[in-house]
């Protein structure tokens, strides 16, 4: 989900919603620099710049994974030394002063950044130990709204595009996920005889933090281009029935993103 901030009243929502990424981890920080041709100098000139900052944070028994892109950065500050790390957050500060955003996310300022305006973006999702498993791929998507579609209707749409599978449910949990609709494992039907059949995990939960429903894959790395091509055949069902975020390791797409990021990949492997 997407929220802007721009005031004092959005800095109050924005620090009561994250509650200052308290316990959170910053997972990735990027600056761009956009620049125009000036006719009259017959040079470049910087146009502006902006600071993507990603926090994965705990949040009331859910994980979430925040994305801060900060327009018109006049000030900007990534200082480590000494075997310091910077992205173990403990509360960041925020102020207004001037028409300028502040934010420190750590109290000796080795990450620290001035804008004009700031857009958060989230993702959120139950906690899960697989999440910290490095030799799982997962990807996740958040709709903007509406309900779980359910496994009948998965399988259905496999069945039509051609790629038939069979659905095995995981046991139950003696402490279910938060909002958990359903969870098991999809299964390549014409594999299953060959004994090395695709399979990639499926959770899909209920609405967490007001958003639509969230629907989490898991491809451990052993799973081979078969499994691969499972998990992108499933993927481009879910976005193109849904509106919705895609959340792939720390990156955010949005639906237009994600299709055209998978669009350049299928082209660049036809040419090679």
């Amino acid at each position: 989900m997407t929220y802007p901030i721009k005031t004092v009243e959005d800095l109050r929502w924005f620090l009561a919603h994250t509650q200052g990424f308290r316990g959170g981890q910053v997972t990735d920080v990027h600056v761009s620099k956009r620049r125009i041709f000036d006719e009259e100098s017959g040079h470049d000139v910087l146009a502006g710049t902006a600071a993507t900052v990603v926090v994965r944070y705990p949040a009331q028994g859910i994980i979430r994974v925040a994305k801060l892109t900060m327009q018109g950065v006049s000030d900007l500050s990534i200082f480590e030394q000494d075997g310091a790390d910077c992205s173990v957050l403990g509360v960041i500060q925020v102020e207004l002063n001037e028409g300028k955003l502040r934010f420190w996310f750590d109290p000796h300022g080795e990450l620290y950044v001035v804008c004009e305006e700031a857009m958060l973006e989230e993702v959120s999702l139950p906690q899960s130990d697989a999440d910290m498993d490095g030799a799982v791929a997962q990807w996740t998507f958040q709709a903007d709204s509406g309900e779980a579609p359910t496994v009948a209707w998965l399988l259905d749409q496999l069945d039509r595009a051609g790629a038939p599978c069979i659905w095995r449910a995981a046991g139950p949990r003696t402490a279910p996920y938060r909002g958990l609709c359903w969870e098991g494992k999809l299964v390549a039907a014409v594999d299953v005889s060959a004994g090395s059949a695709a399979a990639v995990e499926v959770q899909t939960y209920g609405p967490i933090d007001c958003a639509g429903f969230g629907m989490r894959m898991r491809l451990h790395h052993l799973a081979g281009r078969s499994g691969g091509r499972l998990l992108s055949l499933v993927t481009d069902l879910v976005t193109q029935s849904f509106s919705g975020t895609c959340l792939v390791g720390q990156t955010f797409f949005s639906q237009e993103e994600w299709v055209n990021w998978k669009s350049l990949g299928r082209a660049h492997h036809a040419r090679l």
